[in-house]
């Protein structure tokens, strides 16, 4: 796929002096966002769902989870420096995009038809290993093509098009069974039409937004990228050497390590609330815990309902916020969102009107859309530009090692601690959103 790119011979400039990208052009590199998030939004919604009905105890869920984000750990770092490293017909970047939505495509559509627990345990590794292999170089994307003067407004499309798909992807279930009459119920071990169909969808949306993206975008090649990016601080060897990945682990910027404490607690408590809100809401709410009921496939579909109702807020802030940060400090903004994040998530457990959910739904999406724009600002302008992939990856560990963490300790949790409520889980998520907010006010952001 890679061809290495050639040692520079221009002279170096700064990032200033990268032309600004006109509304359109950014529009069109972040399109892709959309169909990523298409794949991670019904991931997210609908899994664990997938498990329980298989015949996944409440409890054993996050053990199904843990391959999603190892793959991340894994394979985040080693596509972002490879793509660090690539040029070919199709670009730096683009070339990985295009591979990672093909195979998350028809992980996608297998999915839906796994016909046992382990069938499904091993589709969601490999969904979540392609989504990763897309995901990564749209985060180095930004920091490629646009001055550090719109680097927020690139990450926060990014999150406009996160929130957007995410709304329409959470809601698909809820939308075929209730406005298009497809049965949200099926017998046991097997997936109900509704999500199945809502699987299918998301398949074409990911491989269509994404070759968008491809098409419509042109990336700096090598001799001009150097042109705008390089400084002699940036110069490194042209060969990739995957060792060197360990070596700009142990080199990280300072402003890199004190954001990767704070992504640590925000993304426990992300990781929180993806595994166990369907399990909380069903049983808190609807009252019911057996995956072929119909209350319990009810509040399922509500739970999508929710998920749209916090990415559809994320993605209308994702154009509020930078403004904002620009008014004020991105810091602040950051720490004030995961304040509402993080009381979104507490106030569940005082709910017991399904409605009354979209209220702390709207705490979470305004985290969720700083969550995917500031710490990325913020970061950019800290980070090497020629190393801008490999480091995209490596700050992919904070956002792993906290759901492998909870994904080791929040089934026993759950079960030893809370009795098997796993509404206390979301509490406990939410505190630790809360804590992230608190560890804001340690990060430099030197714009």
């Amino acid at each position: 796929m890679a061809s290495v790119v050639p040692t520079p011979s221009t002279p170096a400039k700064t990032t200033e002096d990268k032309p600004r990208l006109s509304f359109g052009q950014i529009w069109n590199m972040s399109f892709g966002f959309l169909g990523i998030q298409f794949g991670f939004a019904l991931q997210n919604a609908n899994v664990s769902r997938i498990f329980e009905t298989l015949g996944a105890n409440v409890d054993d869920i996050p053990i199904l989870w843990i391959a999603a984000p190892l793959t991340g750990l894994l394979v985040q770092p080693i596509i972002g420096h490879f793509s660090d490293h690539t040029w070919n017909r199709l670009g730096r970047r683009r070339p990985y995009f295009l591979v990672g939505a093909v195979l998350a495509s028809l992980a996608l559509i297998a999915m839906p038809n796994s016909a046992v627990l382990w069938m499904a345990a091993g589709l969601l590794w490999i969904l979540d290993a392609s989504i990763n292999v897309s995901m990564e170089p749209f985060r180095a994307l930004v920091g490629d093509m646009l001055p550090s003067s719109q680097r927020t407004t690139g990450f926060a499309m990014q999150s406009f098009f996160i929130g957007t798909g995410a709304v329409v992807a959470s809601a698909l279930p809820y939308v075929f069974t209730n406005w298009l009459g497809v049965s949200n119920v099926a017998p046991a071990g097997k997936i109900p039409p509704s999500v199945e169909y809502a699987f299918y969808i998301g398949a074409l949306a990911f491989v269509g937004a994404v070759v968008w993206t491809v098409v419509r975008t042109r990336e700096y090649p090598p001799a001009e990228f150097e042109r705008y990016a390089a400084s002699p601080a940036d110069a490194t060897e042209s060969k990739a050497r995957l060792t060197d990945i360990f070596v700009d682990f142990i080199r990280m910027p300072r402003t890199m390590v004190q954001l990767a404490v704070v992504q640590f607690f925000s993304w426990f408590a992300l990781f929180s609330m993806w595994i166990y809100t369907t399990s909380a809401v069903t049983k808190h709410v609807f009252g019911a815990s057996d995956p072929t009921s119909a209350a319990y496939n009810e509040g399922a579909d509500w739970v999508g309902v929710c998920f749209a109702a916090y990415n559809g807020f994320a993605a209308i802030m994702a154009f509020l916020l930078p403004p904002l940060a620009r008014a004020t400090s991105r810091k602040g903004v950051h720490m004030i969102s995961l304040v509402a994040g993080g009381l979104g998530l507490i106030s569940i457990y005082f709910f017991r009107n399904q409605y009354l959910l979209l209220v702390s739904m709207l705490g979470v999406g305004l985290a969720w859309a700083s969550i995917l724009s500031m710490p990325y600002a913020i970061l950019a302008g800290a980070l090497p530009a020629r190393k801008m992939g490999t480091y995209m990856g490596i700050f992919n560990f904070f956002i792993v090692i906290p759901q492998v963490l909870a994904a080791g300790i929040l089934g026993y949790f759950t079960r030893s601690v809370f009795g098997g409520e796993a509404v206390y889980t979301l509490v406990l998520g939410g505190c630790s959103m809360l804590l992230a907010a608190l560890l804001v006010l340690g990060v430099s952001d030197d714009r």
